[in-house]
């Protein structure tokens, strides 16, 4: 059946076809909900909230554009939402340290590795980190998002980069070292 035949039976309330919906899209949406959470319980949680809203709001889709960037943005909205309300995004803090530049070895970085200190991240830095980096975000947006300053959003992307350089310097120290 075609994506769009699953949707218009989503719309009219077929539970089969919101089986099928949530069995091909649950695995990509879930590695967007690992980035945005700190535990694998906390991302499990966020994507079962993501596909009530998806469902509840699929008469919204009017298939423009891709639905599965439709669906992508109902998970990070979720995701910030959970943060939001937890009141953690509250740093207001103006001055931010220049650009930090991460440099990774891709051949002894495994990206296990990186998600999981990415994971590690304070959460408003892990916030920010993933909306500017890995989802191409603005800073004027995530601030928008966060509901916080834009320099708030660059200080806290700057920081973040820092703890995560920190974490690969000394990972790469350790390996050279003979201790992991």
């Amino acid at each position: 059946m075609s994506l769009k035949r699953l949707i218009q039976k989503c719309k009219n309330g077929d539970i089969i076809s919101q089986s099928e919906i949530y069995h091909l899209f649950a695995g990509k949406l879930f590695v967007i909900c690992l980035k945005y959470s700190k535990t694998q319980q906390e991302a499990e949680d966020n994507l079962q909230e993501a596909f009530i809203t998806i469902f509840k709001k699929i008469d919204q889709f009017k298939f423009k554009g891709s639905f599965e960037g439709w669906m992508k943005r109902i998970v990070i909205n979720t995701a910030l939402q959970t943060y939001r309300q937890k009141n953690i995004m509250n740093l207001v803090e103006e001055n931010y340290p220049e650009e930090v530049e991460v440099e990774i070895d891709e051949n002894n970085i495994s990206l296990d590795f990186l998600l999981k200190i990415i994971q590690e991240l304070p959460e408003r830095y892990r916030m920010v980190f993933n909306l500017y980096v890995l989802d191409g975000f603005s800073h004027k947006e995530i601030a928008s998002m966060l509901n916080i300053a834009v320099g708030t959003s660059k200080s806290n992307l700057s920081r973040a980069r820092l703890i995560l350089k920190e974490k690969i310097e000394l990972s790469q120290q350790q390996k050279n070292a003979g201790l992991i």
